[in-house]
């Protein structure tokens, strides 16, 4: 990996959500997903209740994730753009990730999970005012 893609990735274990950017009948959409690096790829496990892992998998996707809701002094942004499959993990692979949520949009939590194998990165890092950090600014 380059220098970028690695920060990239160091950048995305900071942090357990991020957000799958795909289409689905044509139509864009954004889901959000949790993940784990694991051995040069990403895990992304999702709800397959919402069925969107079918737009996903065998196909080319996008996937983000950043801090900026939190108080770090650096705010950032990963972008990765890569295939995805739908797989069977690990057990060892899926004690990885944080605990499950119970529900949904109110259906029992159903996981699916993915193997994202990032191709292209980048890195964005955002600075503000320290006065106004924290503030929406029109």
């Amino acid at each position: 990996m380059l220098s970028e893609e690695l920060h990239a990735v160091q950048l995305l274990t900071r942090v357990p959500y991020g957000r799958v950017a795909t289409s689905m009948r044509a139509m864009p959409f954004v889901a959000p997903a949790c993940h784990v690096v694991t051995e040069g790829t990403i895990l992304l496990r999702m709800h397959a209740g919402l069925g969107y892992h079918r737009a996903c998998g065998g196909g080319v996707v996008a996937y983000g994730a950043d801090n900026f809701g939190s108080a770090a002094a650096e705010q950032w942004s990963v972008q990765f753009t890569g295939t995805v499959e739908i797989v069977e993990p690990t057990d060892a692979e899926v004690e990885l990730f944080d605990s499950r949520p119970l529900a949904i949009d109110g259906q029992p939590f159903d996981p699916i999970y993915m193997r994202f194998m990032p191709q292209l990165a980048a890195v964005h890092t955002v600075e503000y005012f320290p006065e106004r950090r924290g503030q929406y600014v029109a």
